[in-house]
């Protein structure tokens, strides 16, 4: 395989075995999101990658071979927690991780340029880096990870503390290593973003793979959905619909206005019966083709990694399925 995959991965720590037989790709050119709550395992994958951990089982590849220490050094690291000196200036930081990286003087100092400009560092050259932001501390963060031109990214909440310009502005640039063909691995807790702009998604729970695959392969659960807004409340068109075989309908507010409509099979059309039902209710404003997001999706199938997000009560009306 071209990049990394992790095989069968466990790891112990004394009697508490944090990783059960996990496994993970990350090929050049492809951004993966892995996420999972506080205590899934993420971080110790993360150490086990980067070769500050060994596993107590199962084995590592780089471009199909076992990975080498040479491997690791081309793995551009982000941590969680600020790696950085906090009275060192903002440039002479960048410059001084690209001398340990290999670079001359010269190469150093034109990648910090380089990566300042691209990263809207522009001004705070000289700025400490305890003085700076934890946005832009971030952002001096993600330079030093890539001042060696990794081939993979490893990235711990890269997103934390920046404001909504500068999350752009690092997804921006992180797409263009992609396109680059840098393998990239991050964690985030923003799940919008995670679903945005990742090809793929590792779902971690207490240390077990529960689901790995694009949001859109995650989504499909051999059903087809669809949302319908009314401007009164629409207890007449649920009623109908309730009765139409392999039909689910609910209610998504206290105003009975909107609804979703949930048929057995994928890629299915809207059911004629269901369209007749809304022409007798009047008053539709709309209806829309509807895919869960990737935060219901964790609060369904994955309530115990206690990172999906809530969706409202509803009351929920089940055709005949005889």
């Amino acid at each position: 395989m071209n990049g990394l995959n992790l095989n069968a991965i466990s790891r112990s720590f004394g009697d508490h075995q944090v990783l059960h037989s996990t496994s993970l790709t990350v090929q050049r050119g492809e951004i993966v999101g892995f996420i999972g709550g506080n205590g899934a395992g993420k971080t110790t994958t993360m150490r086990i990658i980067l070769g500050l951990l060994e596993p107590s089982a199962g084995d590592i590849t780089w471009d199909g071979q076992p990975i080498t220490a040479a491997d690791r050094r081309s793995i551009g690291y982000m941590p969680e927690e600020r790696g950085l000196y906090p009275q060192m200036p903002v440039r002479d930081q960048i410059i001084h991780f690209a001398l340990l990286e290999g670079h001359t003087k010269p190469s150093a100092v034109a990648k910090a340029n380089q990566l300042i400009a691209s990263l809207g560092l522009q001004g705070r050259e000289k700025t400490l880096i305890q003085d700076l932001s934890l946005g832009n501390q971030q952002r001096v963060q993600l330079a030093v990870s890539l001042v060696g031109e990794p081939a993979l990214l490893v990235l711990d909440e890269p997103f934390s503390g920046l404001d909504p310009l500068a999350v752009e502005s690092m997804a921006a640039l992180l797409q263009e290593q992609a396109d680059m063909g840098v393998g990239i691995l991050f964690s985030s807790h923003q799940l919008e973003l995670v679903e945005r702009i990742c090809d793929r998604v590792c779902i971690l729970d207490k240390g077990k793979v529960m689901a790995n695959g694009a949001v859109s392969e995650l989504q499909n659960d051999g059903r087809s959905r669809w949302t319908f807004n009314f401007s009164t409340p629409a207890t007449q068109f649920a009623a109908e619909v309730a009765l139409i075989a392999h039909t689910t309908i609910e209610f998504i507010d206290e105003s009975r206005q909107n609804l979703l409509l949930t048929v057995d099979g994928n890629d299915q059309d809207l059911p004629l019966e269901v369209l007749a039902a809304a022409s007798r209710q009047g008053y539709l404003r709309s209806i829309e083709t509807y895919r869960k997001s990737l935060g219901e999706l964790l609060s369904q199938r994955f309530i115990s990694a206690g990172i999906g997000t809530s969706t409202p009560s509803a009351l929920v009306l089940t055709g005949d399925k005889s």
